[in-house]
């Protein structure tokens, strides 16, 4: 199980995350949904451990000041201490928003990064489940990433998440820009990634259309503070998530 309580971070004096709790069960997909500036990303940096990569920078080169508060456990251990990449290895994976591939490498380049926390043997098992799960990527291993479209990018992304082997895995805004032919895949893809490793998935979104149908629990996110949540059922008969996200 995941759980993190009563997040919050501040940039300097603006708060961009206001006392969040989020739980995950295993093998669960839930959803978080909110309009640009809702906190997403920023929940997401926290329960992953980025933002404290990004308060030490911060710190280093005497920019902005960031404070973070609030809790995040795993399977019964305390993370909020831990490093990111600490949290990686435990099976805290993130694909974040706009995909952030490496350009210049190639497909295979992308997805073997992703490998170096995991064995050689379990780095080949997760390609071939990678290649399975989206076999557009077998025409491309040796073209770069930057010349994919902006489908097989996200492909790739969560590909290279999952090269990782993780346990918990988090998708910032996946369908970011996509067609729906390609929202199709990528959600297609996230169920089958659940139903097939158990993993469970934590997914932004800022319209929750396309994700719902797959969700098991939900939150909404209004200036960085969760004033929803519930199952995708009960998201659904509700009449202000279906005007603010559905347009109904």
């Amino acid at each position: 199980m995941f759980e993190a309580f009563e997040l919050m971070v501040f940039y300097e004096n603006m708060i961009a995350l206001n006392n969040v709790s989020i739980t995950c069960d295993e093998g669960k997909i839930i959803g978080i949904f909110g309009s640009n500036s809702a906190g997403k990303s920023t929940l997401m940096y926290a329960v992953s451990g980025i933002i404290l990569d990004i308060k030490r920078k911060e710190e280093m080169r005497g920019g902005e000041r960031i404070s973070v508060f609030g809790r995040v456990f795993f399977d019964g251990r305390d993370m909020t201490a831990v490093k990111p990449h600490n949290r990686a290895k435990a099976g805290i994976v993130l694909c974040p928003e706009r995909r952030r591939i490496f350009p210049e490498s190639s497909v295979l380049e992308n997805l073997k990064i992703g490998s170096y926390l995991t064995s050689s043997r379990e780095a080949k098992q997760n390609l071939e489940y990678v290649l399975d799960l989206f076999p557009r990527l077998k025409d491309h291993l040796k073209r770069q990433g930057g010349f994919l479209s902006g489908g097989e990018q996200q492909m790739l992304a969560i590909g290279r998440a999952l090269m990782a082997s993780p346990k918990v895995l988090l998708l910032d805004e996946p369908l970011l820009g996509l067609s729906p032919a390609y929202q199709e895949i990528v959600i297609n893809g996230t169920k089958a990634i659940r139903d097939s490793k158990g993993i469970s998935i934590i997914v932004t979104e800022q319209y929750a259309r396309p994700v719902m149908p797959i969700i098991d629990y939900g939150y909404i996110l209004e200036n960085g503070s969760s004033v929803l949540m519930g199952t995708k059922e009960e998201l659904l008969d509700n009449p202000d998530v279906k005007s603010a996200y559905f347009g109904v």
